[in-house]
């Protein structure tokens, strides 16, 4: 017998549609924790980030459409992806448009952050999805104003860019760096690195630039203290080795403690490792300027210099808007979700449940 417990919340039909050679159509689980663990932890109604409908099957229904619409959807991340497919599974004409040369959004970044590499089987999921369900899929090309007035809805899931924030030498390109660049083109730092903003997307980026490379299953069984040949008491390591070179500082405004995470369930063990590699986790912290020298900062009333090679940007996000100022002439046509509805801290299971939620109502 074999036994599931999150993929059955990602695909109930997980076991049939294995059985009948369309394992490339299973949502696969990516043990995320974000909104099964993390929701029954905190007391709530336990779904699945990348199906909104686990747990809601008789709030969340999805019924043949009898009025069948021309729908443009624009913007082929999670939320954009999750709508389209769903719309059009309902019966209705949809055309995606998507500005880069692939699909994925800010899932294409994550995937690349290590211990997150499952998420590239939600874009290999949607991308199956796109040919299964007769979506329109049109790859580099930006969206005019002028084009959607042709639909009879528009869905603008645009998502988000990196927010800047108002400091001192932040434009200095030989210093400062944003985030999405970094993890996009995988950026050397050099040996000293300074991150603004201790968030979940923060947090990444230090677990990133500091994960050993060609790590064997040895030596990340040592990096947590396991002592596998049982030659220490309780089979554990007493102090387990720095496996970092790289000196990172990762800092935030508020006070408390830094590099907690975005889950529940899965905090800790971001945290843990940030500090086993010996990262500087700084909370209370003012931000003064940038200059050659480095990162200059104030924490609990005393002035410090971060000397950093590069200073890397993850200060929150803004949303992705374009012509906002012609969306007030699609009237009711027009529906944003997703990062361009809201671009706060980056919650894939409230972009995805968006994304299907509208898909239900039109």
């Amino acid at each position: 017998m074999v036994s599931m417990a999150r993929p059955f919340l990602a695909d109930p039909n997980f076991v049939a549609k294995a059985e009948q050679g369309e394992a490339h159509l299973i949502n696969t689980c990516i043990g995320c924790n974000q909104a099964c663990l993390d929701n029954a932890f905190k007391g709530k109604r336990a779904t699945c980030l990348v199906n909104p409908q686990a747990c809601y099957e008789t709030d969340l229904i999805i019924k043949k459409t009898v009025n069948s619409k021309n729908i443009a959807v624009v913007g082929a991340g999670p939320a954009g992806l999750a709508c389209a497919t769903m719309l059009a599974e309902k019966g209705h004409s949809v055309d995606l448009f998507e500005k880069n040369d692939r699909i994925g959004g800010q899932f294409r970044l994550a995937m690349q952050i290590p211990g997150k590499e499952e998420f590239r089987e939600t874009i290999r999921y949607f991308a199956n999805r796109i040919a299964q369900t007769g979506v329109k899929l049109h790859l580099e090309t930006e969206a005019t104003a002028d084009l959607l007035k042709e639909y009879d809805e528009v869905v603008m899931a645009t998502g988000v860019k990196p927010r800047m924030p108002k400091l001192e030498g932040i434009d200095n390109a030989d210093k400062v760096i944003d985030y999405q660049t970094v993890i996009r083109d995988k950026t050397y730092l050099g040996e000293n690195v300074a991150i603004m903003g201790a968030g979940g997307i923060g947090i990444d980026i230090a677990s990133m630039i500091t994960e050993p490379h060609g790590q064997t299953l040895d030596d990340w069984l040592h990096d947590w203290g396991i002592d596998k040949n049982i030659e220490h008491p309780g089979g554990l390591y007493p102090f387990p080795d720095s496996t970092t070179e790289t000196n990172v500082w990762v800092m935030q405004r508020k006070e408390g403690r830094v590099g907690k995470g975005p889950g529940k369930t899965t905090g800790w063990i971001h945290k843990k490792t940030l500090e086993k590699r010996g990262v500087h986790l700084l909370g209370g912290v003012t931000y003064n300027k940038i200059d050659a020298e480095g990162l200059h900062i104030t924490v609990k009333g005393e002035s410090k210099l971060i000397s950093a090679d590069k200073v890397v940007i993850c200060a929150g996000q803004e949303s992705v808007k374009p012509f906002e100022d012609q969306w007030p002439e699609f009237g009711d046509k027009l529906h944003v979700i997703g990062g361009a509805d809201y671009a706060g801290e980056l919650d894939a299971v409230r972009a995805i449940r968006q994304g299907v939620e509208l898909a239900a109502k039109l």
